[in-house]
C-alpha cells in the first residue's frame, strides 16, 4: 500500500514507506491455530450444545482480542519518511498520526537483535529535540537501508539541498 499522495505537500516525495515487518503476525497466528485446535478438541469431547457455545463464545473474544486486533494494528500502521518528514500514521477508524519535520530530527539510529537478524528487521530510533524525544519503529524491514536513505535525506537537508528550500516545518 503505498502513502497517499493527497498527504503530500508540493514539492514533496515519498524517501521511504513501510510498515512493521510480517514477524509481528507470528504470535496472533500461532494464537489462531491453538485456538482452532483447542475449539475442535472441545467439540470431539463433548456433545453439550451449551459447552460448546460457551466455548465458542470464549473464542471468539480470544479470536478478536489477540487475532484480529493484532492483525488491524499490522495492516493500518504505517512509517514514512518523505523529503520534509517523517509520518506514522495508524488506525482504521480512529486515526492517530505523529508527524516530525526532518530539519527537528536530530538522529536515525538502529538496533538489531539475534531474531531481528533471522527475520531481516530492526528498531529504528528517530530523535528529535522535543519533549518526547525519541520515537521507536519497532520490526522495520531492512532497518539498515532505512537508516541510511533516511540518513542520507538528513544530510541533503543539512547541506542546503533541495529538501532544505523549504525553512518552515514541513507541514
Amino acid at each position: 500500500m503505498a502513502f497517499p499522495t493527497k498527504l503530500l505537500n508540493d514539492g514533496e516525495h515519498v524517501v521511504v514507506h513501510t510498515r512493521t515487518h510480517a514477524k509481528a503476525l507470528i504470535a496472533p497466528v500461532s494464537v489462531l491455530v491453538v485456538l482452532v485446535a483447542a475449539v475442535i478438541s472441545l467439540g470431539s469431547l463433548t456433545d453439550s450444545t451449551t459447552v460448546g457455545l460457551g466455548a465458542g463464545v470464549v473464542a471468539a473474544l480470544v479470536a478478536v482480542w489477540f487475532v484480529v486486533r493484532p492483525v488491524l494494528d499490522w495492516l493500518t500502521t504505517t512509517y514514512t519518511f518523505t523529503n520534509r518528514r517523517f509520518i506514522k500514521r495508524s488506525g482504521l477508524i480512529a486515526k492517530e498520526g505523529r508527524t516530525i519535520p526532518l530539519n527537528r530530527i536530530s538522529g536515525v539510529d538502529f538496533e538489531i537483535g539475534v531474531v531481528d537478524r533471522l527475520f531481516g528487521c530492526g528498531t529504528l530510533i528517530v530523535s528529535d529535540a522535543s519533549t518526547h524525544g525519541r520515537v521507536l519503529l519497532e520490526d522495520v524491514p531492512q532497518v539498515e537501508q532505512v537508516q541510511l536513505r533516511v540518513a542520507e535525506e538528513l544530510h541533503t537537508l543539512a547541506s542546503g539541498g533541495p529538501a532544505s528550500e523549504r525553512v518552515d516545518d514541513g507541514t
